[in-house]
């Protein structure tokens, strides 16, 4: 019984990019982000620094439209982070983060199935994607 109320609380649980996560751990998420952007996105702005928000702004308005952005090849922790800056951060359960990766990366859904999800999420510690309330 407690491994089905588990599962379901797994389940329901959201997950986000935590920026504050990168600040506890001496780590930076602009620098992170910033190897998401698009080709012209990175010619645009050479060398200059976008804030926090204008990061995932810009990241979800061009970068993400962008062929590959999301891709079979790309990591699955890669593809998760890059999931989260191309929806602006928005909390999503496992069930939505596993049907949105299956439909971005287009392959190996077992890797995107809420089995092995909460089982990635849970033992990151580069990407900074935390539950929501953690």
């Amino acid at each position: 019984m407690n491994s089905e109320v588990n599962g379901i609380e797994q389940e329901e649980q959201l997950w986000y990019i935590d920026i504050d996560w990168f600040e506890r751990n001496a780590r930076s998420f602009s620098t992170l982000a910033e190897r998401s952007l698009c080709s012209k996105c990175r010619k645009r702005l050479k060398g200059g620094k976008l804030s926090d928000n204008e990061l995932f702004a810009n990241i979800k308005d061009c970068c993400s439209g962008t062929t590959g952005f999301i891709s079979g090849a790309t990591p699955i922790m890669e593809s998760v982070f890059r999931l989260f800056l191309a929806n602006g951060n928005q909390a999503l359960d496992i069930i939505e983060l596993g049907r949105q990766l299956s439909e971005w990366r287009g392959v190996d859904t077992y890797r995107t199935s809420i089995e092995v999800l909460p089982r990635l999420l849970n033992h990151d510690l580069y990407y900074g994607i935390r539950p929501v309330g953690d």
